[in-house]
């Protein structure tokens, strides 16, 4: 059976990797064994994916950055080029108590340039992520963060525009762009 995904040939792809159709590896990436890359992904130049990680179908990777043990990356995830994570509270470089702490990047969420996702957070579905952002605690569903430490700035729709309030005491929300309408029930706004 052929193959119906690319990698480039500068890549380094470890065996016993799942890798779904239509996915691409691009220039000097580095794919660990055991890992998991879904449908139509693109990994981009100098892209690590660590030992066991899961990808989701349709996530793009955009250069420099790297994927460590513990970080779970669901469907339809964007993450644009040297965005850094974590996956240890306590970092030293030899450490009896290194314990991996996993983070959850859930689907359709967006991770600007340059950001900084600490470990052992959930960044919420359709998100976005500013870029250069530090992100320190667990993200809403649709929330726009930016900043250093990130700080909530609105709410973004899953097209990624941002959505305008249609009243002052419910938070319902509606997208000038595509129409898609939401009607919020948050726990624990910040």
């Amino acid at each position: 059976m052929p193959e119906t995904f690319y990698i480039h040939p500068t890549a380094v792809v470890e065996h016993d990797v799942v890798i779904g159709k239509k996915s691409n590896i691009w220039h000097h990436a580095h794919v660990r064994e055991h890992s998991r890359i879904g449908k139509e992904c693109v990994l981009g130049k100098g892209v690590y994916i660590d030992t066991g990680v899961a990808i989701g179908d349709y996530v793009k990777i955009q250069n420099g950055v790297s994927i460590y043990k513990g970080i779970v990356i669901e469907d339809k995830v964007y993450i644009g080029p040297n965005a850094t994570f974590t996956n240890d509270m306590y970092p030293r470089s030899i450490s009896p108590d290194w314990e991996i702490v996993p983070t959850y990047i859930r689907e359709g969420a967006s991770i600007g340039a340059n950001a900084t996702i600490l470990c052992g957070i959930e960044i919420g579905s359709y998100s976005m992520i500013g870029a250069g952002s530090v992100v320190t605690n667990d993200i809403l569903p649709h929330a726009l963060m930016m900043g250093n430490p990130s700080r909530l700035k609105g709410f973004v729709c899953e097209c990624g525009k941002l959505l305008k309030s249609e009243t002052r005491d419910v938070m319902r929300f509606v997208c000038n762009a595509c129409g898609k309408k939401y009607n919020h029930t948050f726990n624990n706004v910040c």
